[in-house]
């Protein structure tokens, strides 16, 4: 028996801040995974000021966009050193911290993908060993460095559903389809919706989908949306905020709709996508985490033509279902496993993802 403890962070592409998990992972004597807990969890939001530094964050010269790196090191520091201060959790007991980093730049077809926050300013910070640029080595060999969520779909939940949903900024969802996991980029999430909100209206995200549902659709854009290339691409497939610059949101500005008409078409357009995934598949039913999990105009319009079960977790495994799975990426990659799939990203081959950082 292995029991590493390791704490997990994420912060998406959606902004909405940094998520904190504390979990213990138990392994068997054949590295198998027995059990695992969460023990503690927590968000920590961004400032305003913080928000539009990282919005802008692919606009900036090397030297701006390298202090950047530095100071989301930084800012990740002080929330591990606060979260382990707030739940009284002793450092020596923590084997890592497995930290995502935050999306910038993420282009397989030009041979990089760049997660920023630097590793050894956390771990000086904190004094933990850090596991960060997890999708680089995978993008070396070929694949999208993306997605990196469904080995930890089926080794935690794999008893819950026969797909996983995650509707985070972007939509991605895997399964099995004969015997290998399957991975990838549906559809933009809520980065559209939350960024519609924000300009238009001044709020963070649309609560519930509440300003949505108010909305109709506009068919005219609704076709043009469903007929974006991308759609046509088969697996692997990945996308970024680059995608939504060049090829979705141009499609949104040449048509004028009221707040809740647009959010009610790009709803229908991303449910619509995310069916047609799931039936094309056969899958009867899909667990779905991420924040637009509890959008309930979302979800209700994905039940109205999708087929199969619909099954939403508790809340804590919807805020921080992303944090928790790289909690076990860093628990594998500590284990000498693989922990990225190349049936799932299209790589040469499986490959333990990361880059160890001691303080």
């Amino acid at each position: 028996m292995n029991k590493l403890n390791i704490i997990g962070l994420m912060s998406g592409t959606s902004l909405d801040g940094l998520d904190i998990v504390y979990s213990e992972f138990t392994f068997g004597t054949n590295q198998e995974l027995i059990e695992f807990e969460v023990i503690q969890s927590k968000s920590y939001d961004y400032s305003n000021e913080f928000i539009q530094e990282l919005k802008k964050s692919t606009e900036l010269n090397v030297v701006d966009f390298l202090k950047l790196d530095k100071k989301i090191g930084s800012v990740f520091g002080h929330h591990v050193n606060d979260f382990i201060s707030k739940f009284k959790i002793t450092k020596d007991e923590i084997h890592a911290i497995a930290s995502h980093g935050h999306t910038t730049f993420h282009q397989p077809e030009n041979g990089f993908t760049s997660q920023i926050g630097c590793g050894d300013t956390i771990a000086v910070l904190t004094g933990i060993p850090l596991i960060n640029d997890f999708r680089t080595k995978d993008v070396i060999l070929g694949g999208q460095g993306a997605p990196l969520v469904p080995i930890g779909d089926f080794n935690l939940f794999k008893n819950e559903a026969d797909s996983f949903l995650n509707l985070g900024g972007i939509a991605n969802i895997s399964f099995k389809s004969h015997n290998e996991v399957i991975a990838f980029d549906i559809c933009p999430a809520n980065l559209p919706l939350n960024k519609i909100v924000h300009q238009k209206l001044q709020l963070n995200y649309d609560e519930g989908g509440k300003i949505a549902s108010r909305g109709t659709i506009d068919e005219n854009l609704l076709k043009q949306l469903n007929r974006l290339d991308f759609y046509k691409e088969t697996s692997p497939k990945s996308l970024g905020t680059e995608w939504l610059d060049s090829q979705f949101y141009p499609d949104i500005e040449k048509i004028e709709l009221g707040t809740s008409d647009l959010l009610a078409t790009i709803i229908r357009h991303e449910v619509e996508q995310i069916s047609e995934v799931l039936e094309k598949n056969s899958l009867t039913s899909v667990f779905i985490t991420g924040g637009g999990a509890l959008n309930t105009f979302f979800i209700n319009e994905l039940k109205s033509i999708y087929t199969g079960k619909v099954i939403i977790p508790n809340k804590e495994v919807i805020e921080f279902k992303e944090a928790l799975v790289f909690a076990f990426l860093g628990a594998l990659y500590l284990n000498k496993q693989p922990n990225i799939l190349k049936s799932v990203t299209g790589a040469s081959r499986d490959s333990i993802g990361g880059v160890l950082h001691l303080p």
